[in-house]
């Protein structure tokens, strides 16, 4: 693949998903920009030596501007599953608005496709989460914007402890009959897993419009699976990249 194909930029790049993302793409050989919020540029820690960075707020629609340029594709993670109406922070602000505002710079800086982490439906999701991701899907259709849509379960970090609630329903979903009846669609996964499929994804020639659980599951091999490969051991030249990140970056999900 030549160079320009393999360039791809991660917004919230200074959250939980959009660092994993953001190896993952590394480890597949991508060039690299993450765009992050001016005063988080000190989260990446050693990151930071291997990817591009660019400070702009999603919100801001002139900080955008160009922040795109020379891109193939983009890949958008800023959301959240949580809102705070007494500092501005609706559902809508958070997951239609930077939507939005990321898709007019594709259009603008001349990127291929956007990459759009959205949610599945489940039970545990909230109602006004799931309507706004797909109010941001249907801009996207709107604008005629060439897109993928990662329509993901929860991700959790491996290894972390999770919810005992959580730790059930990701075990019962993915037997059968449940499995059979979409269980698998909305059972959380590795974020690790998740990172590397949207990586494959991203820097695929040709992909799907709606990719799923199963999807992902799919663009990920046995071992990577089952966690015997974790990012940063499966190409050599891509070297082990540890970061921490505070605790309230870590949630079981993802925020912007």
């Amino acid at each position: 693949m030549p160079t320009s194909e393999k360039r791809v930029l991660v917004t919230g790049g200074d959250t939980f998903l959009g660092l994993n993302i953001a190896i993952a793409l590394l480890v597949e050989g991508a060039d690299v920009t993450v765009l992050v919020r001016p005063e988080n540029r000190d989260k990446l820690g050693i990151l930071a030596q291997r990817v591009r960075v660019e400070s702009a707020d999603v919100w801001l629609p002139a900080s955008l501007r160009g922040r795109a340029r020379g891109q193939r594709t983009v890949v958008h993670t800023v959301g959240s599953m949580t809102a705070d109406p007494a500092r501005g922070l609706t559902f809508h602000r958070l997951n239609v608005i930077s939507a939005r505002n990321v898709a007019n710079m594709c259009i603008s800086d001349g990127v291929q496709r956007m990459v759009l982490m959205s949610s599945t439906w489940a039970l545990w999701m909230s109602r006004q989460y799931i309507q706004t991701k797909r109010e941001a899907e249907s801009y996207l259709r709107r604008i005629g914007l060439p897109h993928t849509v990662i329509r993901a379960p929860l991700v959790y970090p491996r290894g972390l402890p999770r919810p005992l609630f959580f730790r059930l329903v990701g075990g019962l979903l993915g037997l059968p009959p449940l499995a059979w009846l979409g269980g698998r669609r909305v059972a959380p996964l590795p974020a690790d897993v998740v990172a590397r499929a949207v990586a494959r994804i991203a820097l695929a020639p040709t992909v799907k419009p709606y990719y799923y659980a199963g999807d992902l599951l799919r663009l990920n091999s046995r071992d990577e699976r089952r966690g015997a490969l974790v990012i940063g051991e499966a190409a050599d030249n891509v070297e082990h990249l540890p970061f921490e990140l505070p605790e309230e970056e870590l949630p079981f999900g993802w925020k912007p």
